[in-house]
């Protein structure tokens, strides 16, 4: 699928993707509160997250069958799953380390840059110039938000970044994977039963090369659970985890990644807001003129793709 074929698959896309967006919001603020506030660690709580949502799996595989579960690309699953929870690690460790939760979110909009060259470089896709200037923008916003250039450019800084290619290396995964005919329950499952044994794949690794780590990552092997209301919190946690997973999947069945990650931003601002609301993180003077570029980047997108749908189709 190299365009949306229809104004419908526009409008069911980019609501499944900011749906998703909302459920990672929730899921970033839990993972700035719980380290901070309960004591746990960055990679014990990245490892929790993903059993628990895991454990959420079943329900979801009884529905679909479990004939519906065989898949023909076994290898890239597992790369996906491996790219991800590496990914999970490196924007948990950003959090451990007291960056700022509307900093981090923000700097995940780069991924739009890293997702439009992988896309057409292994999917083929074709980016037009309004899909390029929405992707633009909406990075041109993330960077207003961060106060890079404002506050200097630190280290920290490439934690976010490095954690949001790699994710969009598992959004690029994704989308091959659909267009070679997965299902999004597929999809949702596997990478939710394959990211647990992942994560402790790079606990082990983390422990072995405790030496040559930043501190925050030598943290051995942090299995300890939360007590009281942190254990809710970390099942809460695990719950959006394995929402967000699946509302991304059904994303992009219904459209093409480029067109999508405009859309993705959207958690920047959510994360934003949800931070200042519930960890009374204000955002710098920048967040604001930065979240309306990021909005004013979806809303155009999304009336550039649907101007161009074919006649008689129906319009959002």
């Amino acid at each position: 699928m190299n365009q949306i074929s229809s104004s419908n698959g526009a409008v069911s896309g980019a609501s499944f993707m900011l749906a998703a967006s909302l459920a990672f919001a929730g899921a970033n603020t839990l993972q700035s509160v719980l380290p901070w506030q309960y004591g746990m660690s960055s990679t014990g709580m990245a490892f929790w997250q993903y059993v628990i949502a895991s454990v959420l799996a079943p329900p979801l595989i009884l529905r679909i069958g479990l004939g519906n579960l065989r898949t023909s690309h076994p290898v890239a699953h597992e790369i996906r799953a491996f790219v991800s929870a590496l990914g999970v690690h490196v924007f948990v460790y950003g959090f451990a380390s007291g960056v700022p939760i509307w900093q981090m979110v923000t700097l995940l909009a780069t991924g739009p840059l890293f997702i439009i060259v992988g896309s057409v470089l292994f999917l083929g896709e074709k980016v037009s110039t309004a899909r390029i200037l929405a992707a633009l923008l909406g990075f041109a916003g993330a960077i207003i938000i961060s106060g890079v250039g404002t506050e200097g450019l630190g280290w920290h800084t490439f934690v976010p970044i490095l954690a949001s290619a790699l994710w969009a290396t598992t959004d690029i995964l994704t989308k091959y994977l659909v267009l070679r005919g997965e299902r999004p329950e597929t999809l949702t499952v596997s990478l939710l039963v394959l990211m647990t044994p992942n994560h402790l794949a790079i606990l082990l690794l983390v422990n072995a090369l405790g030496g040559v780590l930043p501190a925050g990552l030598a943290t051995g092997f942090p299995f300890a659970l939360p007590e009281g209301n942190g254990l809710w919190l970390l099942l809460f946690l695990g719950a959006l985890t394995a929402a967000a997973q699946y509302l991304l999947a059904f994303a992009y069945r219904d459209a093409d990644a480029t067109y999508l990650q405009p859309f993705s931003d959207v958690k920047v601002l959510l994360g934003g807001i949800v931070g200042w609301i519930a960890l009374g993180q204000v955002p710098s003077v920048w967040f604001w003129p930065g979240a309306i570029l990021i909005v004013l980047a979806s809303a155009y997108i999304f009336w550039s793709e649907n101007n161009k749908a074919p006649q008689g189709l129906a319009t959002a």
